[in-house]
Formats: C-alpha cells, structure tokens, sequence
C-alpha cells in the first residue's frame, strides 16, 4: 500500500513500471501482423497517434530486438516549417518525398540516428519520426529519444530507405493490446519553425515510463 506525500508519488511511479513490465511480457509471448503499405498511405497525424502501442522490430545478426512504441512526432510536408522536407527535396531528404511505408533515417550531432516513417502519398514529403520506445525483446540501454532509441535497436544510416513492408525491420500490431489515453504536446527541438513550433504534433502514451518528456 502506498503512503502519503513523496513516498506515494514513488509508490505510484513503481506501480506504472510494473504495470508496464507485465504488459510487455505478453507482447514479447504473443504473436504480431506486420503493417501494410496501405497503414502509411493515410493522412500524417492519423498514421503518428495510431503508431503508439505498435512494435518496431529489428532482425540484425540473427537477434530480434522488438520495441513498444510510445512517443512519435509528425511532420506535416514541405509546409510544416519543421520538417527536413520544407526546404525542399534533396540528396538527403530525398527518400522523404518517396512512397509510404519506408524508412527515413539520418544523422544528428555527428553521433546519433534519427528513424522516421515517410507517410502519405508519394513527392508529399510527409514522416512520423519515433521518439521513445518501451523495450519489449532483446533491447539494451535507454530508449527515451531518437537517437537513444536507434543506438538501442542498432540502426543506422545503412536502414535509410529500407521498406518498412519489408523482412529485416518492419513495425507490426501486437496480438493483444491494451486500452491507452494519448497526450498532445509541441514537437521538441523545433523553435526555428515559427508558429510551426507551438503545434501540437507530438504524441505519446500517457503515464508510460519511457516517454522522452512529459
């Protein structure tokens, strides 16, 4: 039973992490159906919200990291001043303006990756970037933020383009899932953006662990 004061707010934070626990052995025991092109292929915000609770799975050198997502962010197209692709289409935003359902993964600080999901019809330079992920299989290190979360599920600039319908790495719904309440929150890093910056456009699940930020 949880006391009163400091130590009921520790009492609480034990009992969401091991709430999470539980519900993360029952992915990891039960089986997933790998999403299809047509689950991209729809409008940016709708494809982020429904990305929460999905699972991101690596095949590397025989071992299978899987990862709960629960904190994404999405860029809207070349009008979303956040987005790579508002400055138009590139050498490296080029597999932004690409089909839905592939991999944008590029690099930042020199150090860290960045693995987004391109959305939305083919030239509309649309992604839903994943932020956090709750470990599930396989998974060492923290995982709250993009660049932690693919050191984590060893990606890197090799994935850029990979076809998300594709074997390798892939993000499939979990057999068994459980009811969540989704927040609403400005993107991070993003204040260059004008007003683009004060959108709500970053998603997560509510009261899990391993959220980047509240």
């Amino acid at each position: 039973m949880c006391a009163s004061g400091g130590e009921s707010l520790n009492c609480y934070k034990i009992l969401r992490i091991n709430s999470s626990i539980a519900y993360v052995r029952k992915l990891s025991q039960g089986s997933m159906g790998r999403l299809a092109r047509e689950f991209y292929d729809r409008d940016t915000v709708v494809v982020a919200r429904e990305l929460l609770g999905k699972c991101l799975v690596h095949l590397s050198e025989g071992v299978k990291r899987i990862g709960r997502i629960v904190e994404v962010e999405a860029y809207l197209g070349v009008h979303d001043l956040a987005a790579h692709s508002a400055k138009g289409r590139t050498e490296r935003t080029d597999i932004m303006f690409g089909p839905p359902g592939y991999a944008y993964v590029y690099m930042i600080y020199g150090m860290y990756y960045c693995m987004n999901v391109v959305t939305e019809r083919e030239g509309h330079g649309s992604a839903v970037l994943l932020r956090a992920i709750e470990p599930v299989k396989n998974v060492d290190g923290r995982t709250q933020g993009p660049g932690l979360l693919c050191k984590a599920m060893h990606i890197d600039k090799r994935l850029n383009g990979h076809d998300l319908v594709s074997k390798g790495l892939y993000i499939a719904a979990p057999s068994r899932s459980v009811p969540f309440k989704i927040v609403n929150r400005p993107r991070v890093g993003v204040d260059y953006a004008k007003h683009w910056r004060r959108r709500l456009l970053r998603f997560y699940i509510k009261g899990n662990p391993f959220v980047s930020r509240e």
